[in-house]
């Protein structure tokens, strides 16, 4: 079992430490309070190749991978939770085609996504159906060499930015079986984008609303060109990308922690500085255990996709990691506020973003609630065996 992190990998985590400190802070605050997409971001990380590290080689990516995928993104959600965000999109919309795309479809695709020519958009959720994705309710009908897209998806992250949609859409009958994947033109007749959220947080990556009214996709867009196998993409993707939100939390709380740190260093109370007190020492000494027990869970998890476990039997390794990691950001970012005390809860330090950014990944790719179901199913299942 080895712990130590190779050449490559801290070759990339120092990259995105280095984008993190020179484009990503700086503009942290601003992004927030305009909630305006970060386009020089996402041209730091185009220059740097950190785009097409969750995509295979042959199919046009680094192929890095999702272990390295998540050093990136730790480093850049310290300072700006969106930046992980949008390293979480390299992969999102990506991976089921990688899953289940053709060659044809992987060759037109994902090279260009890679390299930062195109943007893709993940569109599962729908306004009445969020966890229960296998009753979805949008509906692609054959007609000709075409499907004719109707319904309705909502908070699509990166949706406002996208070049083409990954689009789960009934094609069958009732449940999973009955769900196929296609890629769809973003900018295609009858494609609209209803609204954008006016979110509590995550601001700079705009979330959309988009409705499809009688939109025509090529029978050619259909991911393996079978109907039927949508949700098993979706349900592996989501599988496989659990590491990287959990990695936005770890980042998150460790710049949380590191700034009430250095606050905690030079504030001074009752003729000493804050960080001399007992009782301020074991709140950081709490975040340290709770960060430390994260990273390893979602570097653990990281690696486990990496090696191709990601299936059913594997996936409470990765719910149990996003689960912690997500949870415990929001701890952490709630401690390092009080730290703070009255100047934590106002906008001139960067903590009550961390807190507001925070409650975000509790929810996003699939909730607290459903990594339980996951684990404890799994448990059921004697896939997690303690006895």
């Amino acid at each position: 079992m080895d712990f130590e992190l190779s050449e490559e990998h801290r070759l990339i985590k120092d990259t995105a430490r280095r984008i993190a400190r020179e484009v990503v802070a700086p503009r942290a605050k601003e992004l927030d309070e305009t909630g305006r997409y970060p386009h020089d971001y996402f041209e730091a990380f185009k220059n740097a190749g950190l785009l097409g590290m969750a995509i295979p080689e042959e199919m046009g990516g680094t192929g890095n991978g999702i272990l390295p995928l998540c050093l990136a993104i730790e480093e850049v959600a310290k300072y700006e939770c969106g930046a992980g965000l949008m390293l979480v999109l390299t992969g999102l919309p990506n991976r089921p085609i990688v899953f289940g795309g053709t060659k044809e479809q992987q060759q037109k695709y994902l090279p260009d996504a890679a390299n930062g020519l195109t943007k893709g958009a993940f569109c599962l959720t729908e306004p009445d159906h969020g966890s229960d994705a296998a009753n979805l309710q949008t509906r692609a009908t054959r007609d000709g060499d075409d499907y004719i897209l109707n319904g309705n998806k909502v908070y699509i992250s990166g949706g406002t930015v996208a070049d083409y949609l990954t689009v789960f859409a009934r094609t069958g009958g009732p449940g999973a079986k009955g769900i196929s994947a296609f890629v769809v033109d973003a900018h295609a007749p009858g494609v609209n984008i209803d609204r954008t959220d006016d979110k509590m947080g995550v601001r700079s990556v705009p979330t959309a609303h988009f409705s499809f009214s009688d939109v025509r996709v090529p029978a050619e867009n259909l991911l393996g060109l079978a109907e039927g196998a949508g949700f098993n993409h979706a349900m592996l993707t989501l599988n496989s990308m659990r590491p990287t939100v959990g990695a936005r939390g770890v980042g998150l709380a460790e710049g949380a922690a590191s700034y009430a740190l250095e606050w905690a260093r030079d504030r001074k109370a009752f003729g000493s500085s804050v960080i001399d007190f007992e009782a301020i020492q074991f709140m950081f000494a709490d975040m340290a255990i709770q960060i430390e027990a994260a990273r390893n869970l979602v570097y653990k998890a990281a690696w486990l996709v990496d090696q191709g476990k990601f299936g059913k039997e594997h996936a409470h390794n990765l719910s149990i990691a996003k689960a912690y990691a997500t949870e415990m950001a929001n701890n952490v970012a709630s401690a390092a506020l009080q730290v703070l005390g009255a100047q934590g809860y106002m906008k001139d330090h960067p903590l009550e973003r961390h807190y507001r950014d925070a409650r975000q990944l509790m929810i996003v790719e699939g909730s607290s609630q459903v990594q339980r179901v996951v684990i404890s199913r799994n448990m059921i299942d004697r896939n997690l065996v303690y006895g």
